[in-house]
């Protein structure tokens, strides 16, 4: 049986089934909040937008097409290579380390997605909000799209079986030691895999923590895509802007 490492990420991100589970993710909501977000933020055409932990690089493709020049940079060496296919004058990708400051300087950072709070050490969530810190341009801002933990928590769906070209993946959420946890398990050509999702389970008040250590303030809070305010009781996303 497949089992992910230490550091599960690098592990589960870069294996085809990671892909595979999640590829109906919703791109015309993705299109939605770039376009509600960067409106709220009064970005002009042409700013410069720093995609932070990109996966594949969906949400950075959408930027372009908008007029907005980006580079796009995530961990996952497959997914980068992946992206590289779409690179274009106003648009790039790289491998990067989020906890690392990048050597340039943005009028926007996004970490969206859930891209937060993986790292085995604590200390490494608040490098990554002084890395944005240092990314930013003067008057930029960052914005961090998380779970809403206090909603997830009343009402986790302890188990689940969904089924992606053809492959049944059996998942188990549960919350242990202040992380939100999903093992996933399935079989595919005779070979059984199991890998298991991490994240710390970070609040409204986590984040203030964070931001304040970090020097940076928070500027607004929205609970969902569409930038409606935040409900601790029921938005299903902590949606923060900082500077």
């Amino acid at each position: 049986m497949q089992k992910e490492t230490d550091t599960w990420y690098t592990a589960w991100f870069d294996t085809p089934y990671y892909h595979i589970l999640y590829k109906d993710r919703d791109y015309e909501e993705a299109g939605l909040f770039m376009k509600e977000l960067t409106s709220y933020l009064n970005l002009s055409t042409g700013a410069e937008i720093l995609d932070l932990a990109c996966g594949k690089g969906r949400h950075s493709k959408h930027l372009s097409n908008m007029g907005y020049r980006v580079t796009g940079v995530d961990l996952s060496e497959t997914s980068i290579a992946y992206a590289k296919q779409f690179e274009h004058e106003h648009l790039h990708f790289e491998v990067h380390d989020m906890c690392l400051p990048y050597p340039k300087k943005f009028d926007a950072v996004f970490n969206l997605f859930t891209s937060f709070g993986y790292f085995e050490k604590e200390n490494d969530n608040l490098q990554t909000i002084k890395a944005i810190k240092e990314e930013l341009k003067p008057n930029g801002y960052g914005v961090i799209d998380f779970l809403n933990m206090d909603y997830i928590a009343k009402n986790l769906v302890p188990s689940e079986v969904k089924t992606v070209d053809g492959i049944d993946f059996y998942m188990k959420r549960y919350f242990e030691n202040g992380y939100l946890f999903k093992d996933i398990r399935f079989t595919h050509e005779n070979k059984r895999h199991f890998y298991t999702e991490r994240v710390k389970a970070l609040t409204l008040e986590d984040f203030k923590a964070y931001f304040q250590e970090a020097g940076v303030t928070l500027v607004n809070r929205f609970g969902d895509y569409h930038l409606n305010a935040f409900d601790k009781e029921n938005s299903e996303r902590l949606i923060l802007i900082f500077n």
